[in-house]
């Protein structure tokens, strides 16, 4: 392996060591967006880069799926490529994506997947006993959505809800690290999601972990970003340039060291009002 960084190309961009070190974190209880297609655009960004989603978004905690084990049914919404699905083991596990890309590499796990969305799930009234909706509830229209959940769960069905981010409050080279990457720093610790009725949040579990990543694998995880994903060359080149100086220069890291990068996981067990 070549043990030099690798070089940040000429910009005209302004330079990434004049920017405010660490401003405050997020007190945001998720993210915003100023119109409901402005969101639906940035959701659609992800139709494309399932590999290197696959290859650098981490995994769930294995706690997370215990919240739902006593399901016999479940189905996966917004599944991606199946990070939460492969961790769920309960006697019928389905997914569902959006995405062909995404659905291209969640087929792999051999459950079966289809594409669709939250507000339109394509099931059958009262045909499952659990949704899970892992890095999704943020993309979709939350009161369809929960209509649509409610049209077909099972009497006493649940809804999981799950967000991985970088745990910004941990460090703050990791707050600067989410900025740079335009991830990661939205939503405040305890927070709890935007729900609509019937449905309550009837339990929570919040986590904090550490996942690995070498610097390269930091840019590929910031490849998998919807900022990165939906805009053009010049703002990757601006984000790749920043990265490296950051990464290389400010913090001394060295190319292919393993890095301990700080997450927190919040999950959510929805029910329907004035059931068990």
């Amino acid at each position: 392996m070549n043990s030099e960084p690798p070089q940040t190309p000429r910009t005209s961009h302004p330079l990434p060591q004049h920017y405010p070190s660490y401003r405050p974190a997020s007190e945001k209880e998720g993210p915003t967006f100023r119109t409901s297609e402005l969101r639906a655009r940035s959701a659609r960004a992800f139709e494309h880069g399932a590999d290197t989603y696959d290859d650098v978004r981490p995994g769930y905690p294995g706690d997370v799926a215990k919240l739902i084990a006593s399901a016999h049914s479940v189905l996966d919404v917004g599944a991606g490529t199946g990070k939460l699905t492969a961790t769920l083991d309960n006697p019928m596990v389905f997914a569902s994506d959006p995405s062909p890309d995404m659905t291209r590499v969640l087929a792999e796990l051999s459950v079966p997947c289809w594409r669709a969305t939250a507000e339109d799930t394509a099931l059958a009234g009262g045909s499952v006993d659990a949704i899970t909706c892992a890095q999704t509830w943020h993309w979709v229209d939350v009161e369809r959505a929960c209509a649509e959940f409610d049209r077909v769960l099972t009497p006493g069905g649940k809804v999981l809800l799950v967000w991985n981010t970088l745990d910004v409050g941990a460090d703050p080279w990791i707050l600067r690290l989410a900025r740079i990457m335009h991830s990661g720093d939205v939503q405040r610790p305890g927070f709890y999601p935007t729900i609509a009725a019937p449905w309550e949040v009837r339990d929570e579990l919040r986590l904090t972990w550490e996942h690995f990543l070498t610097p390269e694998q930091l840019h590929q995880l910031m490849h998998t970003r919807s900022y990165w994903l939906r805009n053009e060359s010049t703002i990757h080149e601006r984000m790749t340039y920043n990265l490296n100086w950051y990464l290389f220069e400010h913090m001394g890291f060295q190319p292919g060291q393993k890095l301990a990068i700080p997450y927190r996981t919040d999950a959510f067990v929805l029910a329907r009002t004035g059931e068990e």
